[in-house]
């Protein structure tokens, strides 16, 4: 487990960080920048949790300590020994999400306008910050190799938000696009 027992240790105070493996590296440097977007997608999970209905808040505190998890694997370099990762059955786990969502939802004729409930404008968030990161994690992969299972874990987390968001809006309904409306 992690201890943490001191929370201020001026070690990036001159703008560098550590890794899970003790190196040093930039904290503007593309392995930080992946990490730290997960991170803030999270933070955004966390808030979407406090208007979600029960069934979408169950599976997001799962998907919270998943994303600590995806978070712990990027934290170490590709050739350094990892601790936690990300596995195939926690993409399978979101594909049954979605799945089981899905087929009560309507089908779609438009794209959709983020907004609607609050639970649905916070998952909408969510997933674009789960977007950005998905994107720099794909180029911190084209320098350093990243778990496969990372990449498609997020991708996969973006498509059950989008569900979980419809899902929220069910009871007033989605807010379609309507191309030139204006």
């Amino acid at each position: 487990m992690v201890k943490l027992d001191k929370i201020y240790t001026r070690g990036g105070d001159k703008g560098k960080t550590s890794l899970g493996d003790g190196s040093r590296v930039d904290k503007t440097s593309p392995r930080i920048q992946a990490y730290g977007d997960v991170d803030e997608a999270n933070s955004c999970i966390g808030i979407a949790i406090t208007f979600s209905s029960s069934k979408i808040k169950k599976v997001l505190l799962e998907v919270q300590n998943d994303l600590f998890d995806v978070g712990a694997d990027l934290c170490f370099p590709a050739d350094a020994k990892k601790h936690v990762t990300i596995s195939s059955n926690r993409i399978t786990y979101l594909e049954n999400q979605i799945d089981g969502i899905n087929k009560n939802l309507s089908n779609l004729k438009s794209f959709i306008l983020p907004g609607g409930t609050k639970s649905s404008s916070f998952l909408h968030l969510a997933r674009s910050l789960i977007r950005r990161s998905e994107r720099s994690i794909v180029e911190l992969n084209k320098s350093e190799p990243v778990n496969p299972n990372i990449i498609i874990y997020i991708n996969r987390l973006s498509d059950f938000l989008f569900v979980a968001a419809r899902f929220e809006n069910k009871k007033e309904g989605d807010i379609l696009w309507v191309p030139n409306k204006n």
